[in-house]
């Protein structure tokens, strides 16, 4: 195959098709496509954040519209899913189970998620949190009293959660199920029966296949984007190795140095792009956990959108705000917005939008993010949302008549 070359936007359009995000959902989502939706992201992760909704939510109410939320942690009880760390702590399908098998049995690679010191210290309690597990079932950390006089802070996690956390990270427990989104933690051999490690698959067939997820996943990768997707650490695969087996395509993009990577199974739908013919049209909001962004230099040098999260940063020099939501317009990243649902007022608060520099404001671009965020408010039962600080400050008023406008319609609608 002919290498094939790039239009930024073409770039953008490949990538956010492989993402699912391409175009507006035109049917109602069923069970089976949420499990086929992390699949074509290759992880789902997790953050428990939930000004508005809970990250993993939201990721796949982003590519699949309202549904049961239910839905995800059913799929994790029926054994459909598992929890490890991936990118970070993700949801990710039973059948990839084996790839993470290397990190679980080398969990002192793991860094911070490991602590050897506290094995070996805290063996004894460690082994009898284990022996509890055993022999009275599946239990969650609030199943233990915190014995430590300690408080609930951040990282002051009691000696119980340090423990089934050591045991969740080297794999010898599982989560079996969430409740209220707590972790329920279970023995690995109860949670997925029948494991033996004979079907690990060899350390370079793993790499080799983290490699060819991600850039499946991304649509078009750079060598330098590949390592972030499932945090893979060296020795790295060279994926112009894999190109002179055929197992991933080549191809440029305008304006870029250096070569980006196909999946094969992509090679009609990277055509299409090349060729102008793939048209992005959703305008959506995403969770900051979201793949397209969530590696902030990729973000970058494919949208042009500097992006990073402030939840974590002194109010005071935050300059968007505590947790802003990017918002996906027709193939470019055009803005940020600080929202916060009021659930029981039924009111989605919009504390701060900002567009990007540049941003081509028109009725057009106002009605697509209106509806976008009248979608969002609604998917959360608050459907009145409240217009706060725009920048620029005239896209505000342009905002609020496009959201009257959604409203109309949808009073329109009920009648």
């Amino acid at each position: 195959m002919t290498e094939l070359t790039f239009s930024l936007a073409a770039a953008r359009a490949l990538h956010l098709a492989a993402q699912g995000l391409l175009q507006p959902r035109r049917r109602k989502a069923q069970k089976a496509d949420l499990l086929e939706t992390i699949r074509q992201m290759g992880v789902l992760q997790i953050d428990t954040i939930h000004v508005v909704a809970r990250s993993p939510y939201l990721v796949l109410w982003s590519r699949l519209g309202d549904y049961p939320q239910p839905w995800l942690e059913e799929l994790l009880a029926e054994g459909a899913l598992f929890e490890y760390w991936a990118h970070e702590a993700c949801f990710v399908p039973i059948e990839d189970y084996g790839l993470y098998r290397h990190r679980m049995k080398d969990p002192g690679a793991m860094g911070w998620k490991y602590s050897e010191t506290w094995m070996l210290e805290r063996r004894a309690e460690v082994d009898a949190v284990l022996a509890h597990i055993r022999d009275q079932g599946p239990a969650r950390s609030s199943d233990f009293e915190r014995s430590d006089g300690k408080g609930g802070g951040w990282w002051e996690w009691k000696p119980e959660k340090r423990s089934l956390e050591v045991l969740f990270t080297s794999g010898q427990l599982m989560i079996a199920r969430r409740h209220n989104f707590q972790r329920v933690y279970d023995l690995a051999e109860r949670v997925l029966p029948g494991w033996d490690d004979s079907r690990m698959p060899a350390m370079d067939e793993t790499r080799r296949t983290f490699v060819l997820k991600t850039v499946k996943a991304l649509g078009l990768a750079k060598a330098s984007w590949i390592a972030d997707y499932f945090r893979t650490r060296p020795p790295r695969l060279d994926p112009e190795s894999l190109v002179a087996e055929g197992a991933l395509l080549r191809a440029r993009v305008q304006g870029w140095d250096e070569p980006v990577y196909i999946h094969p199974d992509h090679a009609a739908l990277a055509a299409s792009a090349a060729s102008g013919s793939l048209t992005a049209s959703a305008t959506v909001i995403l969770s900051p956990f979201d793949p397209v962004v969530w590696d902030r230099r990729r973000a970058l040098e494919l949208f042009n959108f500097d992006y990073r999260l402030e939840c974590y940063t002194p109010a005071e020099k935050r300059r968007y705000g505590y947790f802003t939501l990017p918002i996906l317009r027709r193939g470019a990243l055009v803005g940020r917005v600080d929202a916060k649902a009021h659930r029981r007022d039924g009111l989605f608060e919009l504390k701060s939008l900002a567009l990007e520099p540049g941003a081509r404001i028109s009725e057009r671009f106002a009605r697509d993010v209106a509806a976008a965020l009248q979608r969002c408010a609604n998917w959360h039962g608050c459907p009145r949302v409240q217009v706060g600080v725009t920048e620029p400050v005239h896209f505000a008023g342009a905002l609020r008549s496009a959201l009257e406008g959604q409203a109309n319609a949808q009073a329109m609608e009920a009648a």
